[in-house]
Order: C-alpha cells, then structure tokens, then sequence
C-alpha cells in the first residue's frame, strides 16, 4: 500500500501521456486524452480553493491513524491524490471510453484506498477528492469541445 500511494498517481499518469500516440483515431484519442489532462489541472486547481475555505486536521495528527509515509503539509481535505486519479477516470468515461475508464478506476480504487490505508486521509476526504474530479471532468466536458479549432492544433501536436 505504500507503494502503491506513493506511486500511483505517477504511473497513471504516465499511462495516459503513453496513449498519445494511438494506432487508429488519432484525433479523437488524443482530445481524450487532453480532456484527461484538463480534467486532472483543473480538478487540483479547485482543491487549492477548497484548501483555502477547509482546513480539516489529517487524521494522523488527530491521533485517530497510525502514519505510515511521510507527513504532509498541507490540510486533509479534499484528497489531492483522489482527485488527481478519478479526473482521469472521469476524462475517459464523459468521453464514452468506458473500457479505458474501467481500467484506470481500478488503479484509481487502490491509490484512493492505499491514502486512507497509510493513516493520511479520512474516507470523507477521499469523497471529496472525487466530488471535485466530478465537478472539474463536468466542466471539461462542457468547455472543451471536440473539432474546434484549438482541439484541432493540440490534437496535431507531436
């Protein structure tokens, strides 16, 4: 479960940014997978507002788990790594890429059960974490639209 904390975020990360270059559909995957990122930055920019109004204790230093990774710094709530991980999920599954987001919410699952497992965050917080992935992937979905003509020169690059 440490691993799997410590790691997760990056290695799905890493498995998205590796789908840039798609053997078949090469635009619509990779207005996905920008739909993904999009999701992702904004999905922790909102957290950084939440952070401002909420300043919940980790339950570690509320003596309610036993920490086993480092300590952080900033407050509990809401779940930076939750929100991280089910913005990608989200990505794919507004984007109607439901195998893809079957996948990614099983590594979403361990990592958002490793933090609570490894005594940094509270259930809630994790709760919060995908609440707010919900409302960033909403908005994305909203905002950015397929066949624009900013889609079209991000989907071109590289």
């Amino acid at each position: 479960m440490i691993a799997i904390t410590q790691a997760g975020v990056p290695l799905l990360v890493a498995a998205v940014v590796l789908q840039w270059w798609p053997r078949q559909g090469r635009e619509s995957e990779r207005h996905v997978l920008v739909a993904c990122g999009l999701t992702f930055l904004l999905g922790l920019a909102l957290n950084q507002g939440v952070l401002l109004l909420i300043h919940r204790v980790r339950p570690y230093d509320a003596g309610i788990t036993h920490l086993l990774v480092a300590r952080s710094a900033d407050p509990s709530f809401p779940s930076d790594h939750a929100t991280a991980t089910f913005a990608i999920v989200l990505g794919f599954l507004f984007n109607a890429r439901m195998g893809k987001a079957a996948v990614f919410l099983a590594g979403a699952a361990l990592v958002v059960l490793s933090r609570v497992f490894v005594g940094t965050h509270y259930v809630s917080d994790v709760l919060g974490g995908i609440l707010t992935a919900v409302t960033a992937a909403a908005f994305v979905r909203i905002a950015y639209v397929r066949g624009t003509r900013l889609d079209r020169w991000v989907t071109a690059v590289l």
